[in-house]
């Protein structure tokens, strides 16, 4: 064992050397310019980073040891330094501000934060990016209104903000885009009038601002771009504004939706528009008839519904030979519906054709009323429809299915359960392989219906990808709002007949395929309109993969001669090192050794008591079961009283227990150092006469179990009272985590291990199972848990941590949330095969959440409770990095509490105390962590302040 101790030791000082020699190599390579290393350091203090996804970005060169998510150029420029190229930063649950300084990253040309939760304004700074071409900030929390200095970037291709909180006009400026195709700006909180001045934008392609405040009128002069394919406007408001009739001279346009935005007048002619797909001006006031001029041929959706139209439906609707869907219900439309709206359709098993007639004064059917098998007609709310035999016309409206499908890909005759998770059968061959999951989006699809465009879809995207058309599954589709259609679909390996053929992508295609969606290089095609890339899964086959791949740096040559030539010399000290280590090892074993021989311990702890068998068995009355007040797995606790009258608690072991000698050991060198108001006082031990006792302060009001027990406790606690336990507990806990030296990983905490005092001061206790957080390793990084066998209580255990042994400060949260889910509800963790926190997620889902709340607990304010049980369901996240820190719990508790009425009071009331916790208070408000004594001896005021807890929706 010490041989592989030592080896182990040897490895570590081979990396180590490896590690400065490889600097050494780095540092005659070039090296970032320090304006933009200064600027991404100032980048990463603005934001949050709860999952250490930044981690990296505190060593070394950003550009020479790839920091995550910034790519540079891969050779210095003029003057001698490396820059950064782009910055990726996508889907990290980032949380913070975007800072002013990322426009001093003056060369890059991709800024990509999408889909985290940042929020705060758009710095007008990035305006200094002339270089700029992708500005993807879309998926955010972003607030305030834009920039006017964005109009400086004249090389920007694609502005995506959408799916922000985004307020004020459109700047003026923005004309000056003149390289920008894509304005994606949808789902915000837009207004004011479009800027005519935009319609000298030579390069728009896309002008989607959707569901924003827009008001005004829609400007004539759009009719000018002379590249526009979509324009869409759905959900503003030009309250009383007429659709320009020259609209109708679009010459390019593509989609033309403005549903929902309040216009007024007649349908100006669009019959001279050549490729017009897409048309969408319902829930308007538009009025008069429809323009006879006929659509397109390309056509495939025309919604004209909830207007004002009248006269009657125009022959020019039938024989358009691409139409998916015709609404024009809840019009006042009249006359005869034409029988040549169906019979002149010639339709392929996959396509469909829905006409919505509904609701409107259409009197008889002229023609046949046959209808295909593909064709659905809705004439509810018609004249025509007194006639009874025209049920197939008249019945209820019904899904066609169109909305969603899942696949079905061809591996029924493959061998059942034959692939291992993660890995799969291809669609078309039975080969196991591990895919790439990836949900993607259209935006602005061109088309009602997705099924008969599927195979096209699937070759268009495998072309631009560079894949074949076997590598690729669609799993399913859905239409959601916009409308935008959502994709879910698989990427495998390429199988080769007859090939040696690898089961997953190699580094580098995942790489490229992963940068193919997020620089946009897969070429748009006018049906399916722009994409949006929502996340890609790395499978454990490619967990390796980090977005920082930079061709800058040192070359593999280089880096394989370091290797080698330091690890010879790491070899050469080997036996040196090995020899040295094993001797120490052996002399500490010896030690170690004697000292477990010993028959009694000698522990000597300063300012912890050392007692004697003798007074421990005076101060129980000889052990006298009277004096016993509780049992557990370590042994039995009694109530004393010592030679000075202190009352006291003492837990003495059972004879010949392992586990009690352990756990002995365990408290007295983790709790002797301890001193908090929320932690149970430590007063002394024995280790006398062949047993071993520990020595607690006495706490009269026994366990928080108890008290939650309808059969034990005598008077129930109120809403108020356990809230304030559960402050107490949490920052009890907070202290071990961050204040403690080193700090501790309680791993035990449950209600019968909190224990309340004479006032009810809730404390921590029973540290017989806890661990030593880790240590800063040989690099000064922290690792993120410890990896150990799994204790504690069921019920109580977090799950990541039961699954992968691996122990955080998050598998204490998780427990106190059980807790905190008992002080709201007084159930028991585990009951009758019931558990706890699904039971109150189910409660919670279904809207339900005062049917668990404890009726014991009498009245309470509601918006307490609601917010005292979100949190506690955010503490018991199935993932670790779904929890808030202990340091965000006690935030957020505080918060709560001075919700709670009467909450000056509370304050003006607030006693401080030492780190001894003798004085009692009722909680104080962080915000004083500057002025109370008891709060900036418990907790670390900058913890407090800067806790934020992210947005978690329980499930």
């Amino acid at each position: 064992m010490y041989q592989c101790r030592a080896w182990t030791y040897v490895a570590v000082l081979a990396v180590c050397l490896c590690w400065s020699s490889l600097q050494a190599g780095v540092q005659g390579q070039n090296i970032t310019d320090p304006v933009e290393v200064t600027a991404l350091k100032a980048i990463k203090k603005s934001l949050i980073d709860p999952n250490k996804n930044l981690s990296n970005w505190d060593r070394g060169d950003p550009c020479t040891s790839n920091w995550n998510g910034v790519f540079c150029f891969n050779k210095a420029l003029d003057d001698g330094y490396l820059h950064v190229q782009e910055l990726r930063l996508l889907n990290m649950n980032l949380l913070g501000t975007l800072s002013s300084e990322l426009g001093r990253l003056s060369y890059m040309t991709i800024l990509d934060f999408m889909w985290n939760n940042i929020s705060g304004s758009i710095p007008k700074e990035i305006g200094n990016i002339t270089s700029l071409e992708l500005l993807l900030l879309n998926g955010n929390k972003l607030s305030g209104p834009l920039p006017e200095e964005l109009g400086n970037l004249t090389n920007l291709d694609r502005i995506q903000i959408d799916q922000n909180q985004i307020s004020g006009p459109l700047p003026k400026s923005f004309a000056n885009l003149d390289k920008t195709k894509h304005f994606h700006m949808n789902n915000n909180s837009i207004s004011g009038q479009i800027p005519p001045e935009l319609s000298r934008l030579p390069n728009l392609v896309h002008f989607l601002l959707d569901n924003n405040n827009l008001s005004g009128y829609l400007p004539p002069e759009f009719s000018e771009l002379p590249q526009l394919l979509i324009l869409q406007l759905d959900n503003n408001n030009f309250d009383g504004s007429t659709i320009p009739a020259s609209y109708g001279n679009m010459s390019k346009l593509l989609k033309l939706s403005l549903r929902n935005c309040s216009l007024q007048g007649p349908i100006p002619d669009l019959s001279r528009i050549p490729k017009l797909g897409y048309l969408d001006l319902s829930r308007n006031q538009l009025n008069g008839s429809i323009p006879p001029g006929k659509l397109s041929d390309e056509i495939t959706t025309i919604n004209l519904s909830n207007n004002n139209l009248t006269g009657s439906i125009p022959a020019n609707f039938s024989g358009l030979p691409q139409l998916q869907r015709l609404s024009i219900a809840n019009n006042s439309l009249n006359g005869s519906v034409l029988a040549t709206l169906w019979n002149e359709t010639t339709l392929n098993t996959t396509e469909r054709l829905i006409l919505e007639l509904q609701n409107n004064k259409l009197t008889n059917i002229s023609g046949s009323t046959e209808i295909p098998q593909n064709v659905t007609v809705w004439l509810q709310g018609n004249p025509v429809c007194s006639n009874v035999n025209l049920d197939n016309f008249c019945g209820s409206e019904i899904d066609d299915g169109s909305d969603s499908e899942s696949s079905t890909n061809s591996t029924a005759s493959c061998p059942s359960q034959a692939c291992p998770p993660p890995y799969e059968y291809l669609p078309v061959v039975c080969f196991c392989a591990a895919p790439l999951p990836i949900e993607y989006r259209l935006k602005s699809p061109g088309f009602s219906d997705f099924r008969p465009y599927k195979s096209t879809f699937e070759e268009y995207l495998t072309s631009g990808l560079n894949l074949t058309l076997d590598q690729l599954d669609i799993t399913s589709f859905v239409w959601q709002k916009g409308p935008r259609l959502q994709i879910s679909l698989k990427l495998f390996p390429v199988y080769v007949a007859n090939a040696n053929n690898n089961h997953t992508f190699n580094l580098s295609e995942v790489q490229r395929i992963i940068g193919k969606f997020t620089s946009w290089t897969i070429p748009d095609r006018d049906l399916f309109g722009p994409y949006e890339l929502l996340q890609i899964t790395l499978l454990d086959p490619y967990k390796n993969v980090t977005a920082s791949s930079n061709k800058s740096g040192v070359s593999k040559g280089a880096l394989a001669g370091i290797i080698v030539g330091t690890f010879a010399g790491a070899v050469t000290l080997s036996a040196i090192v090995s020899l040295f280590i094993m001797r120490r090892h052996k002399r500490n074993h010896r030690a170690i050794s004697r000292r477990r021989r010993k028959s009694k311990s000698s522990v000597k702890i300063d300012g912890v008591k050392d007692f004697t068998y003798g007074e421990m068995a005076t101060a129980t009355n000889n052990f006298n079961s009277s004096a016993q007040i509780g049992q557990g797995g370590y042994g039995k606790v009694y109530k004393g009283t010592l030679a000075d009258g202190t009352v006291v608690a003492i837990k003495r072991a059972q004879e010949g227990s392992l586990q009690g000698e352990k756990e002995f050991l365990t408290e007295i060198e983790l709790l002797s150092p301890l001193h908090h108001r929320n932690l149970v006082s430590l007063v002394g031990y024995c280790d006398d006469e062949g047993e071993q006792m520990l020595v607690y302060e006495f706490m009269s009001h026994g366990t928080l179990r108890d008290h939650l027990s309808a059969v034990r406790s005598k008077e129930p606690l109120g809403f108020e009272m356990r809230l304030r336990i559960a402050l107490g507990s949490a920052r009890g806990i907070l202290y071990l985590h961050t204040e403690a030296n080193p700090p501790i990983f309680h791993r035990d905490i449950k209600a019968s291990n909190i224990l309340l005092d004479s006032k009810f001061v809730a404390k921590v206790a029973d540290f017989g199972l806890s661990r030593l957080a880790p240590v800063p390793d040989i690099e000064g990084d922290t690792p993120a848990h410890v990896s150990t066998v799994v204790k504690g209580t069921p019920g109580y255990l977090d799950p990541e941590y039961f699954l992968t042994h691996k122990l955080t400060d998050k598998s204490d949260v998780y427990s106190l949330g059980v807790v905190f889910l008992e002080l709201l509800t007084g159930m028991q963790p585990i009951s009758h095969g019931k558990n706890i926190v699904r039971e109150v997620n189910i409660a919670f889902q279904s809207g339900m959440i005062f049917s668990v709340i404890d009726g014991r607990m009498g009245s309470y304010p509601s918006d307490c409770v609601e917010k005292f049980l979100s949190l506690a369901l955010k503490c018991c996240q199935d993932e670790t990095d779904a929890r808030p820190s202990m340091a965000e719990v006690v935030r957020e508790l505080e918060n709560v509490w001075f919700m709670m009425p009467e909450s000056e009071s509370k304050i003006t009331e607030s006693v401080s105390s030492d780190k001894t916790g003798k004085a009692v208070s009722d909680p104080p408000s962080s915000s004083n962590a500057g002025k109370n004594p008891y709060v900036s001896s418990d907790v670390s005021g900058s913890d407090l302040v800067s806790g934020v807890i992210p947005t978690i929706t329980p499930r």
